[in-house]
């Protein structure tokens, strides 16, 4: 149930995101272009806003840039090619952006002494770095790794949802969407292990046959 609604979810933003893909790439907008642009936005909302508690302006703008995670590779996708350079330059940028909304989330709340919220932040950081590390890890040994429950945008969105609606007042919003955040990475980091798991499996009993 959770994988259909997630589908459904990932299909109607794509839905939103491919027009704009398409305006962009005619008007020569790059997808590394996007992808750079993305990641200055999370900076800017996470940084200069999140940081210093102005967390409705903070959620908005971060889980705005956080499309861009979807758009540029829809531009890749509908441009009909895609570098090894570009996949590179958007990995390296998620994780720069990932470092900076969760740090700057670890920063607010380590001030107003929310120990149990610091907590969270810290396991949602950690655990969203391995999730991305485990795919990586298996696509460099030359097996899929597209499965999970909670993927980047996910991820940025229930941060961001959590943090719009502390910054509205509801106080416990944003510490109970790290801890959400954090048993949905934990489950999505066990899914692509056993996923890999199975795909070894399978390659080692085709190698002996």
């Amino acid at each position: 149930m959770a994988k259909i609604f997630q589908v459904s979810v990932r299909g109607a933003l794509t839905r939103v995101v491919e027009p704009l893909a398409r305006r962009l790439l005619r008007a020569g907008v790059s997808p590394n272009a996007v992808t750079v642009t993305g990641t200055a936005g999370c900076l800017v909302g996470a940084l200069g806003f999140g940081a210093r508690g102005q967390l409705v302006p903070a959620a908005l703008i971060v889980t705005f840039f956080a499309l861009t995670d979807l758009l540029d590779g829809t531009m890749a996708r509908l441009r009909g090619r895609s570098s090894r350079f570009g996949a590179f330059l958007d990995s390296s940028m998620d994780r720069v952006a990932d470092g900076a909304v969760f740090g700057a989330v670890t920063y607010l709340l380590a001030t107003r002494g929310d120990h149990a919220g610091v907590a969270a932040a810290l396991l949602s950081l950690v655990l969203g770095q391995l999730v991305s590390y485990v795919k990586a890890r298996a696509e460099g040994l030359g097996m899929t790794c597209n499965v999970g429950i909670a993927e980047r945008t996910e991820r940025l969105i229930i941060v961001g949802v959590g943090g719009l609606f502390t910054g509205l007042g509801v106080g416990w919003a944003l510490p109970a969407a790290l801890w959400l955040l954090a048993a949905l990475s934990l489950i999505t980091v066990g899914q692509r292990i056993a996923h890999v798991y199975r795909q070894a499996q399978r390659s080692e009993l085709g190698a002996d046959a």
